[in-house]
């Protein structure tokens, strides 16, 4: 089962590495992972994004909580919350299919942000799902390069990640 565990630490060198060691020195994986300093700039908060049963889980969150960076840990998956995800795409235009692109692209409320006489590029947001869809509908043959951010997540409601 998909996670998306999202936790507070302290803004300093070395808490990255520490998060990622605890994860590799115990053979989980990361999918995904975003980090940025909050609106407290002693703190960073950390979006991560990882795939295993709930016991798997549960022992994960134990072992961040054990790390003296971390300030707080949430389990987003296990309550209300909002996931977006960033990509950019460059994709292959001909003038066959400049137009298609130009329609799929409003379809998925995405935007072309640059635009030369071989390439589109498009800004797109959404959930994993809704990005996956639309590599899908394009077709992964037209697809030049692809960059993604991974999920960012937070709380619904009253749901927050507050020290």
């Amino acid at each position: 089962m998909r996670h998306i565990i999202s936790l507070l630490i302290e803004n300093e060198a070395g808490g990255l590495s520490r998060v990622a060691g605890l994860f590799s020195a115990r053979g989980y994986n990361i999918e995904s992972l975003t980090v940025a300093p909050t609106e407290d700039s002693t703190l960073s908060r950390m979006t991560i994004v990882t795939i295993g049963s709930d016991d798997v889980v549960e022992q994960i969150i134990k072992q961040l909580n054990k790390l003296i960076d971390v300030i707080k840990v949430l389990n987003l998956s296990d309550g209300d919350h909002i996931e977006y995800e960033l990509m950019l795409v460059k994709i292959h235009v001909t003038d066959k299919n400049r137009e298609v692109i130009k329609h799929t692209t409003d379809t998925f409320s995405g935007h072309i942000v640059d635009t030369t006489d071989i390439s589109y590029t498009i800004k797109l947001t959404g959930t994993t799902s809704k990005l996956d869809t639309f590599i899908n509908t394009i077709g992964h043959s037209s697809i030049l390069e692809t960059v993604r951010t991974g999920a960012s997540g937070i709380g619904r409601g009253e749901r927050t990640l507050k020290v």
